[in-house]
C-alpha cells in the first residue's frame, strides 16, 4: 500500500506560478513511477505529467508542456508539480498518483493504483 498526501495548493492569479507536492509513505518511493492527474467540475481526470521511478523519465500532456514541470525527490519520498503561466482553464483538483511499478505507465487514470485526497487550485483571470 501507498499513501500519498498532496498540499500547494491554492488560489492564484492568471500567469501566476504553484508548486505542487505530495509525500508518500508506505513502500520504497523508487519503486513507484509516480504521476498528477486533475479534475474539473463536470469533467473527467485527466493526465498532467508522470514520472519514474528514478525520475529520468518524464512525460506530459500536451497543454501543459513548457510551463509544468514534475520532478520528484526520491530521499524525501516526495514528487512536485512546478506550474508556470497559470490559466482559468487549469483550475481543478490536483491529484497525486502512484503506479505500482517503477516504470511509467500508460498515461491514464488506470495506470495509476494509488491516489491521493487532491488538492484545489484555483486561477483567476
Amino acid at each position: 500500500q501507498v499513501q500519498l498526501v498532496e498540499s500547494g495548493g491554492g488560489l492564484v492569479q492568471a500567469g501566476g506560478s504553484l508548486r505542487l507536492s505530495c509525500i508518500a509513505s508506505g513502500r520504497t518511493f523508487s519503486s513507484n513511477a509516480m504521476g498528477w492527474f486533475r479534475q474539473a467540475p463536470g469533467k473527467e481526470r485527466e493526465f498532467v505529467a508522470g514520472t519514474s521511478g528514478s525520475g529520468g523519465t518524464t512525460y506530459y500532456a500536451d497543454s501543459v508542456k513548457g510551463r509544468f514541470t514534475i520532478s520528484r525527490d526520491n530521499a524525501q519520498n516526495t514528487v512536485y508539480l512546478q506550474m508556470n503561466s497559470l490559466k482559468p482553464e487549469n483550475t481543478a483538483v490536483y491529484y497525486c498518483a502512484a503506479s505500482s511499478t517503477p516504470y511509467m505507465p500508460a498515461p491514464v487514470v488506470a495506470g495509476y493504483a494509488y491516489w491521493g485526497q487532491g488538492t484545489q487550485v484555483t486561477v483567476s483571470s
